[in-house]
């Protein structure tokens, strides 16, 4: 019987994974899941949630809350990391710092990227040692965001083994299979890049190549993006496939005059969804809360990439009516296809951020990549993939020396280092403004990013 934890077991997402993992019950033989989180009020929370969503499936494992994290830890044959440093509110205050420095204000990309990772790459780090200690043999499962970046901080600085996931391109492959009328199971896809900055480079139907069939044709490349996201010309000139993230670097000048047109970004609006969930959870009834985290998980999954690409607020756009535990896709099923392999004889592709290993020659053989893996109880092993092409080699190397500058900026709390990773970083690539966005992303957060000398 094994044992999982689930640092930042309070977030919003966790129901999704206790959902999940009940369902793989039988594969995984879970005995108890702990969840760790800061927020002690907010953790009780949704453990009930979990715990109504085990009564309804059958599932027998225990799911206990504990304060501490050695507690929590100790004896995991799986740690889940999946933290928000400063919570929401830091999120919605990056992203308004961006825009206010006529930039798009986005978590993951761009100086709210930047932020996110130099508040969490510390926090992350101090967890993991704790993990080493209290259960050194676990798998580290990273969801915390930047995915990719986070990664790379702990294979650099811990000893843990560790595995970055994402549902981006997963979800990529899942609307270009339902665009072109076809099964995903009979599709395979060639994918290579960095976390939230990855291309589909081919796409296989059965053995054989219809790419160039799918980038003549104008109609699926905008089924594939039903927000409108990229000119179809730009598919094709480009030969490939990006995901939605590459819309912050394509696109940025147009995402931050849709968010001053909403008045609003992203994490302004998931803020005030997060709140008014959280409120009328605090009832107590699970059943009844049940039904409040669906409606919740349809109005943001409705609104997502809407306000940037369309400037549609979320609170306007309309729902559609499914179940969103049963998506084909989402943070819970890349985990759990993850899980699994780790616990199987028989090994299954799947696209995760691991160790590049010669993966894409254009990088370092330590560098964090998003490639497709073969998995097993052995570990993750990337497939090669060759070299990037030139539209996208020196973007992706870029975003890579930022991504290595800021790692050390975390590390050796260099406020030098972390203006010049912003210089580095092609979204900003100004050492003025990086040194602007530097003071006013410190005075907003001196509790989390004040450590920066």
């Amino acid at each position: 019987m094994r044992k999982v934890t689930i640092i930042g077991g309070g977030g919003v997402r966790t129901p999704l994974v206790i959902y999940g993992l009940a369902q793989a019950q039988q594969l995984l033989q879970i005995e108890r899941l702990t969840l760790y989180d800061v927020d002690e009020e907010r953790v009780e929370t949704i453990a009930r949630l979990g715990r109504e969503i085990l009564r309804r499936s059958n599932s027998a494992f225990e799911i206990r809350v504990s304060a501490r994290l050695e507690e929590a830890a100790e004896g995991a044959d799986f740690v889940l990391n999946s933290i928000r440093v400063g919570g929401i509110a830091a999120r919605a205050r990056d992203e308004r710092i961006a825009i206010e420095h006529d930039l798009a204000g986005q978590e993951t990309t761009g100086p709210a990227g930047v932020a996110m990772a130099l508040r969490t790459v510390p926090v992350t780090l101090q967890h993991a040692r704790i993990v080493e200690r209290a259960a050194p043999a676990a798998w580290f499962i990273n969801f915390t965001n930047p995915a990719g970046l986070i990664t790379q901080a702990l294979q650099q600085h811990t000893g843990l083994r560790v595995i970055g996931i994402c549902d981006t391109p997963i979800e990529l492959f899942h609307k270009i299979a339902e665009a072109a009328g076809e099964a995903p199971g009979e599709m395979e896809f060639d994918y290579a890049g960095l976390n939230h900055l990855g291309w589909v480079r081919r796409v296989l139907l059965r053995g054989g190549d219809i790419t160039e069939r799918l980038l003549t044709d104008s109609e699926f490349l905008r089924r594939v993006y039903p927000t409108g996201l990229f000119d179809p010309e730009l598919i094709r000139t480009l030969r490939l496939i990006p995901t939605e993230y590459l819309f912050f670097y394509y696109s940025q000048r147009k995402a931050h005059a849709n968010q001053l047109r909403a008045g609003a970004s992203r994490g302004e609006e998931i803020g005030r969804m997060n709140e008014s969930l959280f409120h009328r959870l605090a009832s107590g009834d699970a059943a009844q809360g049940l039904s409040v985290y669906r409606a919740y998980l349809l109005q943001r999954n409705a609104s997502y990439m809407r306000l940037e690409a369309q400037a549609e607020s979320a609170f306007e756009v309309a729902k559609e009516e499914y179940d969103p535990f049963e998506t084909a896709t989402g943070y819970h099923r890349i985990a759990l296809d993850v899980m699994t392999s780790l616990v199987s004889d028989r090994s299954r592709s799947v696209v995760v951020n691991v160790r590049n290993n010669g993966a894409i020659e254009d990088l370092e053989p330590d560098d964090v990549v998003e490639v497709p893996c073969d998995i097993d109880r052995d570990g993750a092993r990337p497939r090669r993939t060759g070299r990037l092409p030139d539209s996208i080699r020196g973007l992706v190397q870029s975003v890579k020396t930022y991504e290595r500058t800021a790692i050390q900026a975390a590390v050796t709390g260099s406020g030098s280092l972390a203006q010049l990773a912003m210089l580095e970083y092609p979204i900003i690539g100004q050492w003025e403004l990086a040194g602007s966005l530097k003071k006013s992303l410190i005075d907003g957060d001196p509790e989390h990013l004040g450590y920066l000398k």
